[in-house]
């Protein structure tokens, strides 16, 4: 909770998704031991239609609202027991199995779709609510098309999910557009994760910054957009 906002994070056990829960919870009090006072532990499964609506219940029960969800969780490895290295091996859609990517966009993708739509009866009873969508520049279309972009080589399973999580955001804020709810997506850059097996090049405080800023926007931000903290995403 920040201020008196209400906020979901899901994914939020480690990494990014555990920093953002601190930087909120942090910006409407002090923050203490590891997350703080007003923080609270929910079980939920993005890809457990049960496991979504239990949460979406507790929310309800404990809060009655929801002001702010950010769609954190995401996975770039199918199976829990594949190295890091391995699913950079079969990444690629030539060779990556069909089941290793329905895997994967069962978390990224169809998990954004399933938490949102729980969610949504409960940010309507916000007076402001805002969604989250964390994002990544290396599955905008754009940016990978240009031949001179030497990371598009690295264009497969986890970035085209990561392009129909965008598509999602999109697709919301455009039905949402005539109400209080904003949903955008934000790009934390290459932040060291377990995600990247820990290869990335920004901390979790640079990765959390965009996030954070877009689920504390005010009446008059933005909706619809794919940014980072320099600014708009091409998508």
């Amino acid at each position: 909770m920040t201020e008196d906002r209400v906020a979901l994070v899901t994914g939020a056990n480690q990494g990014i998704g555990l920093q953002i829960a601190k930087e909120l919870v942090a910006k409407g009090e002090a923050a203490v031991q590891e997350i703080g006072p007003g923080a609270h532990a929910i079980q939920i499964d993005v890809t457990d239609q049960a496991s979504i609506d239990a949460a979406a219940d507790r929310v309800r029960a404990e809060f009655g609202r929801l002001d702010i969800l950010m769609n954190n969780a995401g996975i770039s490895r199918a199976r829990p027991d594949q190295s890091f290295s391995e699913a950079v091996e079969t990444n690629l859609l030539t060779d990556a199995p069909l089941d290793d990517v329905r895997t994967v966009f069962e978390t990224n993708v169809f998990g954004v779709i399933a938490v949102t739509q729980a969610m949504l009866p409960l940010l309507r009873e916000a007076p402001a609510g805002r969604i989250v969508i964390t994002a990544s520049s290396g599955a905008s279309l754009t940016l990978n098309s240009d031949p001179s972009n030497d990371h598009r080589r690295m264009f497969g399973n986890y970035s085209v999910s990561k392009t129909a999580a965008h598509a999602v955001m999109l697709a919301f804020a455009l039905a949402l557009e005539d109400t209080n709810i904003k949903v955008n997506a934000a790009c934390p850059g290459f932040t060291s994760t377990a995600l990247n097996n820990f290869n990335g090049t920004r901390s979790l405080e640079e990765g959390a910054r965009e996030p954070v800023r877009l689920a504390l926007i005010g009446k008059d931000g933005p909706t619809g957009t794919f940014s980072d903290e320099n600014g708009p995403v091409p998508w």
